[in-house]
């Protein structure tokens, strides 16, 4: 059954629920039906199956549709399973009202089926009250009851989708940490390197070349650390990303500048381990690249009440670059790992800009580091 619940999509899933609250309500009053038939056959009245069948629906499908509304709301606003005071309050509220609607409902239908049944008045059905504070405490019993389950349920599935979450997030990380382990243990991007620091021995500038080794080990060091957190301050992110960035910078010499520009409150933000090391890659292998000089790789964050917000751009060719192999798939993987980290409440542009060059921003909810 709760697989049967369990779906992918909203919409299906709630066709899903629909029907099986639909079947369970239709059991329920087919059961309550054939037993207030059976009172009114022993007792010999002169009614037909149709005054039963009706007071087994109005009695049993009454129940099914505020459980489908209680199915619905649980899933549209998800913090409505962490009950509060307020909400319990709200469905008291609520349980006292649906409780008595169908008191009057239930004995509107009786005082219908007399009239258009006498008969039925052999069966008993005149003594038949709802309109009591007995029945209105089992009414609102009955409400609890069905909210109850309905929270069982959805906490229940909740926790599996985030279990099938979590173990898809460990995927994602793994897949970016080896993505981000490839592009720095390219072959042609350490072939690029060291012969860089031979260079820069040959020509007696043992300090750049020092340095650049030391931007070298620590971004092997940063890439190959095992058990990577899923997230990490911003501040940890950008040193790998400073590290790739100066061995760039020695390659490249003056054809490459690094602006970046980070706000305080920024820097303790947390953001998804390797976010932005395949974007400044992409920055320099499909923008800069392509500058004959003056080439520029700004990157700036700040935080923006609760949300943060990142930007990587470059002053390239942009949409006018020759197309490389990567480029699309890391903006779609990034996607991705976004859209797993913070479903919908998180924004991603990726545009070529008008006056040259390329821009991908980010926007992220603000999460301290502890």
């Amino acid at each position: 059954m709760l697989r049967y619940l369990k779906s992918s999509n909203t919409g299906e899933g709630h066709v899903h629920a629909f029907t099986l609250i639909a079947c369970v309500s239709s059991l329920l009053a087919l059961a309550a039906a054939a037993e207030c038939h059976s009172a009114v056959v022993a007792s010999h009245a002169a009614a037909p199956l149709l005054p039963s069948l009706v007071y087994g629906l109005v009695l049993w499908g009454w129940w099914g549709v505020v459980a489908y509304c209680q199915w619905i709301g649980l899933r549209r606003w998800p913090k409505a399973s962490f009950l509060s005071w307020r909400l319990l309050l709200l469905h008291l509220v609520l349980g006292t009202a649906v409780s008595v609607v169908h008191s009057y409902l239930m004995q509107a239908t009786v005082a219908w089926c007399l009239r258009t049944w006498p008969g039925l008045y052999q069966a008993g059905y005149a003594e038949l009250q709802y309109l009591n504070l007995g029945h209105f405490s089992l009414e609102l019993l009955l409400y609890g009851f069905i909210l109850g389950a309905c929270l069982a349920v959805h906490l229940y599935l909740k926790s599996q989708e985030d279990n099938l979450r979590s173990i898809e997030l460990e995927k994602q990380l793994s897949t970016a940490h080896l993505r981000a382990l490839q592009m720095q243990i390219d072959p042609h991007f350490l072939f690029n390197t060291l012969n860089t620091v031979t260079a820069l021995v040959e020509f007696d500038r043992k300090d750049e070349a020092l340095e650049t080794l030391g931007s070298l080990n620590t971004l092997l060091r940063t890439t190959l650390a095992s058990n990577s957190p899923e997230k990490v301050p911003l501040g940890k992110e950008l040193q790998m990303i400073e590290s790739y960035l100066a061995i760039e910078q020695v390659r490249f010499a003056d054809r490459l500048r690094v602006d970046v520009r980070i706000e305080p409150d920024a820097l303790r933000g947390l953001v998804p381990c390797f976010l932005l090391q395949p974007l400044v890659e992409n920055a320099i292998r499909h923008g800069i690249a392509h500058c004959k000089s003056d080439g520029v790789v700004e990157a700036s964050a700040r935080r923006e009440g609760r949300h943060l917000q990142l930007r990587i751009r470059d002053n390239g060719p942009g949409s006018n670059a020759p197309t490389k192999p990567g480029h699309g798939i890391g903006l779609r993987n990034t996607r991705d790992r976004l859209t797993h980290f913070y479903r919908d409440d998180y924004a991603m542009s990726a545009n070529a800009l008008a006056e040259g060059g390329f821009e991908v921003s980010i926007k992220i909810p603000y999460e301290l580091a502890v």
